[in-house]
């Protein structure tokens, strides 16, 4: 297949753009992390503590990676969990879950599968009923065919 220059500048310019969203986008992950983590938390600080999160250390299939989270809680009238969202540092939108509960709720957990493209760090953060916030983080390896790296 031959290009004439129109072709290849029309190819050039839309490699270019391709490279330049590609960049912004795996920039943007950080930034969009803290501010997925500050909008759920209302500025409060997390604690740690209370919540737990299970992921495994290493993933040898990104597609399909398991995460449970749970929170110790009496979940009376007086003191819940109200929610608990999972986020992934990695990922170009780092909101993966948000799960919500009230008293009646009886126990603060949930699980759910999500996607990583590489080895990332993986955040559960839990919003108490008093606005207290709590938070876990796991790093998980994802390798590809379990090769281990």
């Amino acid at each position: 297949m031959t290009f004439n220059r129109r072709e290849a500048l029309a190819v050039a310019a839309g490699a270019l753009a391709f490279a330049v969203t590609g960049a912004r986008i795996a920039w943007a992950a950080a930034e969009d992390t803290k501010k997925a983590l500050m909008d759920f938390t209302g500025g409060a600080e997390p604690q740690t503590g209370r919540i737990t999160l299970d992921a495994p250390e290493i993933a040898e299939n990104g597609n399909t990676v398991p995460v449970s989270v749970s929170v110790e809680s009496p979940m009376t009238a007086e003191d819940y969990v109200e929610s608990v969202t999972i986020l992934a540092e990695g990922n170009p939108s780092p909101a993966v879950a948000t799960f919500h509960f009230t008293a009646m709720s009886g126990e603060a957990a949930a699980s759910t599968r999500m996607r990583l493209a590489k080895t990332q760090n993986v955040i559960a953060v839990a919003k108490m009923s008093d606005g207290s916030v709590f938070m876990d983080t796991k790093e998980v390896k994802v390798t590809i065919g379990g090769c281990g790296g």
